[in-house]
């Protein structure tokens, strides 16, 4: 099944229009993909204790997050390469099969290490999964239901945000951690059994002499994200500084690689040269997503230490960003495509402003302060994240569209994982790790939130390339 050409780009579509079109499946298949990576971390972070508790391993704790983003980017950077080689299915309801080995792997652990393994499964499963579904909403669903879709998925992904802590919380209270893992390799059996008999597929696009799989530039990127998110554990110049340059070569080796790497490249043509469509949209995500990390990565751990809240409400007032994503996104969703580029630039303006309003805010307070201006950073990215894909699709070429909609994903969570390796750098300088009491919490806050807006501010800058002039529908 393959999207039908658009007869009816610019009218509004109802929900009740949507609904009723035909593609339930489709949208299933998108909605699961996403629950599933997007529920793992927050049900995982509530589960540690629990899991430290009962197999020890302490010292790792921060690798069941890291290790589950390194698998995750690994995959999404090499989706679009696998759909466009074997189309949809395969690869779809391979990744689904990998997440659930991943969590049986978890729960059946008896120590960290193989705990870890599994977290990397489930990294490469879930990632590969979200990648995947981008593309699929590309291909399976006509461009006038695009806004619909992705609305869709922001209800999917808001949901997470308090099902999640909620979900592990009971696993933990009235069974086991282990028993929560398990709950989720039967979701994805499941996924992976609806993909192979039920789920629409899409054929495989042309590929001219397909070479073989870019292990080598995968491994690079691997090594790029762990070397630059090491840097940050112990600051100290010569040890930081030789981590992170490190990771920014192979970074470098890998892009290079890549951009020679002709039908088989896994990323499209110049993925950050705002002078492109597609490099401007990759750019404006990687840069807003590293700068919009702070409040996720530290927020709750400095409103915790300068305002005295629990963690469960600092945990909701993080939770926050997501309401605003979800609700924005919902609101918008019907909205014509001749104002794509306005809700784009609204959006992702109002996600900086975010920024420097956290700057304020989480040093001085009141709480609830914090908690509106994260919901105005996730309606930001509500209102632009809806209409983004739809725009980039248009003013793309055709053998490009699989590429930059897989790579959208991976972009993000590249951005988040060296954002927060950035952020660590920034904390631990100011002297985090000592951290006593809320009078030296203050000025860090600050920090953290103002080496974060000048990236914020590349990444509203590289938006124009998205927005200027005219599509090809507008």
């Amino acid at each position: 099944m393959t999207a039908s050409p658009d007869t009816q780009t610019d009218s509004s579509v109802s929900w009740s229009e949507f609904l009723r079109s035909g593609n339930s499946a489709a949208l299933l298949l998108v909605c699961l993909a996403v629950w599933l990576h997007a529920a793992d971390s927050l049900i995982v972070a509530t589960k540690l204790p629990a899991i430290v508790g009962d197999i020890g391993g302490a010292a790792y704790v921060s690798w069941t997050v890291s290790i589950y983003e390194i698998g995750s980017i690994v995959a999404g950077a090499a989706s679009a390469l696998l759909t466009m080689r074997h189309g949809l299915r395969l690869p779809m309801a391979g990744a689904a099969l990998l997440f659930s080995l991943g969590c049986a792997a978890s729960a059946a652990a008896p120590d960290m290490r193989i705990l870890l393994i599994g977290r990397a499964l489930q990294g490469v499963g879930g990632g590969g999964l979200v990648a995947m579904a981008f593309v699929a909403i590309g291909t399976l669903f006509e461009r006038r239901y695009t806004a619909r879709v992705m609305a869709m998925v922001s209800a999917f992904w808001g949901l997470s945000a308090f099902l999640g802590p909620l979900l592990g919380g009971l696993f933990v209270e009235y069974a086991t951690w282990r028993i929560g893992f398990w709950f989720f390799a039967a979701q994805a059996l499941g996924l992976a059994a609806f993909i192979f008999w039920r789920a629409p597929s899409e054929a495989p696009a042309r590929v001219d002499k397909p070479g073989r799989f870019p292990l080598g530039r995968l491994a690079l990127l691997c090594g790029a994200v762990i070397l630059i998110s090491s840097s940050g554990v112990r600051v100290e110049p010569l040890h930081t500084g030789a981590l992170a340059l490190a990771g920014l070569a192979c970074l470098a080796l890998f892009l290079r690689r890549d951009a020679r790497a002709g039908g088989d490249r896994l990323l499209p043509h110049a993925p950050f040269d705002p002078r492109t469509p597609a490099g401007s949209t990759l750019l404006m995500l990687f840069a807003l997503s590293m700068a919009t990390i702070p409040i996720l990565a530290y927020g709750p751990l400095l409103m915790t230490a300068i305002h005295g809240v629990s963690a469960l409400t600092a945990g909701y007032v993080v939770a926050a960003s997501s309401i605003g994503w979800t609700v924005a996104a919902i609101a918008v969703s019907g909205s014509p495509e001749r104002l794509d580029r306005m809700w784009i630039a609204l959006g992702m303006a109002l996600a900086t402003l975010s920024i420097a309003g956290f700057a304020y805010a989480v040093p001085a307070g009141p709480v609830w302060l914090i908690a509106v201006i994260a919901f105005a950073e996730g309606a930001g990215f509500g209102l632009a994240y809806t209409f983004i894909l739809r725009r980039v699709v248009t003013l793309v070429p055709a053998e490009e569209e699989q590429r930059v909609t897989g790579a959208m994903p991976t972009v993000q969570r590249l951005g988040y994982a060296l954002g927060a390796a950035l952020m660590g750098i920034a904390a631990n300088a100011a002297g985090f790790a000592g951290l006593q009491g809320a009078e030296e919490a203050i000025p860090i806050a600050r920090i953290l939130f103002l080496v974060s807006l000048p990236i914020g501010c590349i990444g509203l800058a590289a938006m124009w390339g998205l927005v200027r002039g005219q599509g090809a529908r507008d």
